[in-house]
């Protein structure tokens, strides 16, 4: 295993002695909490409480320092291991490169830091890196207006995002959303199963008043959700045992608040940065590997538009679809789209030239009896 692989493992294994770093910490922390009750209640009890509490404090901050100790020896020679590995390039052109895109990346972290709910580290890090006009201020109320509207949903209260929702249903309906039909059909959900005698009663005046303008769209599952109330004392055994509300119910409708919320912003439901940085070190291993090989071989890197090695990442990051020529067994590009012709097969747009070739002329489909013209094949997006 190379040495970088190798530290790398050790720095993750080492994320163990954070989580118990941090659960010390929190140790700490109530035992000041309960030193502060007891001063509170009985002001007598101050002495003999703060020379219990300095030694208490001190064998739990020594017990997380102890913990950090091979966590931050783990990143430096993490970091030793990096420098060595690659080492910097004198060349003016790339520190050049490197300054041009430096806005870009400090843009990317400001970004990433109104995503995650850290405001006033924001405004701290806009300001140091010379970028406070870099991102609009209207972004950062959007982002106060997502987080906060988050934490509702993690606290199970669904009205301020059913509020939001109902505000930008046009534009909702516009992306053939189910967000404000999903978080309607949660809180009937909550309303029926809350466990009170009047819960049937409550969720059936809340289906006549917000479901009315989905039945259209939503009939069938709003069936299903009447059908509910029949079976409420037995659901799991009924035919909609698919509905009871768990922890993931509430997991999966704050992804898809997420999700809708940058959608409308024109932005990606995942922090770009986040995405970014996880790929890259999944795929570091990989690359440095590949370097060590073309070193060896005295081989360069010749592609400019894909790499020369597959890397495998989790599917959530895969974005795009790949398709492949059926006729030429080439893989699309942005210079070479997959292409539909008329009788409804797809092919790559530099096989219908061929085919047609490059005459304009008509051709036979490669696949059935149909023939149509290279101008009549329309690009299509998967």
């Amino acid at each position: 295993m190379d040495v970088i692989e190798k530290e790398l493992d050790k720095l993750t294994n080492g994320g163990a002695n954070l989580s118990k770093s941090i659960k010390d910490i929190d140790k700490c922390l109530e035992i000041l909490m309960a030193a502060k009750a007891t001063i509170e209640k009985d002001p007598r009890a101050t002495v003999p409480t703060l020379q219990t509490l300095e030694s208490e404090l001190k064998t739990g901050f020594q017990a997380a320092n102890d913990n950090l100790k091979g966590l931050h020896a783990g990143i430096g020679k993490y970091g030793k291991a990096l420098d060595k590995k690659f080492k910097h390039n004198n060349n003016e052109n790339t520190f050049g490169a490197l300054a041009n895109r430096q806005p870009l990346i400090n843009r990317a972290i400001q970004m990433h830091l109104l995503r995650e709910g850290n405001f006033e580290i924001a405004d701290m890090f806009a300001k140091e890196a010379g970028i406070a006009e870099s991102v609009p201020s209207v972004l950062e109320v959007e982002f106060r207006e997502l987080f906060s509207i988050q934490e509702s949903l993690r606290r199970k209260e669904l009205k301020p995002a059913i509020e939001w929702a109902a505000k930008r249903r046009d534009l909702l309906e516009a992306r053939a959303s189910n967000l404000e039909f999903d978080l309607h059909r949660l809180q009937y959900l909550v309303f029926l199963f809350n466990g009170g005698a009047d819960d049937p009663v409550k969720a059936l005046e809340y289906s006549k008043s917000c479901f009315l303008p989905f039945q259209k769209k939503y009939l069938p599952e709003i069936s299903q959700l009447a059908g509910c109330l029949l079976w409420r004392e037995r659901l799991s055994s009924s035919p909609y045992a698919a509905l009871i509300q768990d922890e993931s119910s509430w997991q999966s409708i704050i992804d898809s608040f997420t999700t809708e919320f940058c959608a409308l912003l024109r932005l990606s439901a995942e922090s770009p940065l986040y995405v970014a940085t996880t790929a890259g070190a999944i795929a570091l291993p990989t690359f440095n590997k590949m370097a060590t090989i073309m070193k060896a071989k005295k081989t360069e890197w010749t592609s400019q538009n894909e790499l020369p090695v597959e890397v495998p990442l989790p599917d959530k990051f895969k974005y795009h679809s790949i398709f492949v020529c059926p006729v030429s067994k080439e893989q699309t590009t942005d210079s070479n789209p997959p292409m539909m012709i008329p009788c409804g097969h797809v092919l790559a747009k530099d096989t219908v030239q061929k085919l047609a070739r490059g005459t304009g002329s008509r051709y036979k489909c490669p696949y059935c009896p149909a023939d149509s013209l290279p101008k009549e094949a329309r690009e299509i997006y998967l």
